[in-house]
């Protein structure tokens, strides 16, 4: 399948374009951007910079992707932007590369989308199947697992984990870590529960359900430090898997807190 460019729209000496790429009006893409089979720009594209874009990704208008990170360190160093295939990046999107303050790379997986005005910072890794409402902003360094959702105008501080399969409510002020499953509210967002819809959107068991809500009680009961009450789980809630990645998640930790529960609020 052949490629088709518009007439309008330029494509730089070095660019790399795969089988059947359509390049729609007034786009612009760099020399040193690479598109794979079956990529779409719609019209009013920018690419720049060591930009990759998988297999059969589609982009609309005015979407700024590749262009020099939003960080006032950054001074020129190498850098890279991959996104993966299948992706839908709406109008007005920006992604940044990476920085030399990190890995020197920002990640998108595969079957992504990002509605209206969505933008994903420097040196951010995300996971398959995440999905931005519109305006959602993600700061730098942050890391979203797979299958996450984040709804509409929330802001992610930088540095934040939002682990797999987790859902963050529309306008939510997020300056924590939110675990995997769990559901993030409010400005400033605390942990209203588990993501029981994404649970079983997820094909989790109803006896793991069972068994990650009664563990997810002990972990944020307040009676003792988090990190104590995790530990401590009993031995038969800990040996589910679901409730495994949500422990190993928070022994891990990571460079800001975790969200939890308002006083008086039960997952």
């Amino acid at each position: 399948m052949t490629s088709s460019i518009h007439p309008s729209s330029i494509v730089e000496d070095g660019a790399q374009l795969g089988k059947g790429v359509r390049i729609g009006p007034f786009c612009h893409v760099g020399p040193r951007v690479v598109l794979g089979d079956g990529v779409e720009l719609i019209s009013h594209v920018s690419l720049a910079g060591n930009t990759s874009i998988g297999p059969r990704t589609r982009i609309w208008p005015f979407a700024s992707i590749g262009h020099e990170p939003q960080d006032l360190k950054y001074r020129g160093e190498e850098n890279s932007l991959r996104i993966g295939a299948d992706c839908m990046i709406r109008e007005n999107v920006t992604m940044n590369p990476g920085t030399a303050g990190d890995e020197g790379v920002t990640i998108v997986g595969d079957r992504c989308v990002f509605l209206t005005s969505s933008h994903v910072g420097h040196d951010c890794v995300l996971g398959n199947g995440v999905v931005f409402s519109n305006n959602v902003m993600l700061a730098g360094h942050c890391k979203v697992g797979d299958h996450v959702i984040i709804g509409g105008g929330a802001g992610i501080h930088q540095f934040c984990r939002i682990g797999n399969n987790a859902f963050v409510g529309g306008l939510a002020g997020v300056e924590n870590d939110v675990i995997p499953f769990g559901m993030a509210l409010g400005n400033r967002a605390y942990l209203g529960g588990l993501n029981l819809i994404g649970m079983k959107r997820a094909g989790i068991s109803r006896e793991s359900i069972h068994n990650t809500r009664r563990a997810f009680k002990e972990m944020f009961s307040g009676e003792k430090p988090l990190q104590e009450l995790v530990g401590g789980l009993d031995p038969e809630l800990a040996a589910d898997p679901v409730v495994a990645m949500i422990r190993d998640f928070i022994l891990k930790g990571g460079d800001r807190a975790f969200c939890t529960p308002r006083n008086g609020r039960e997952g």
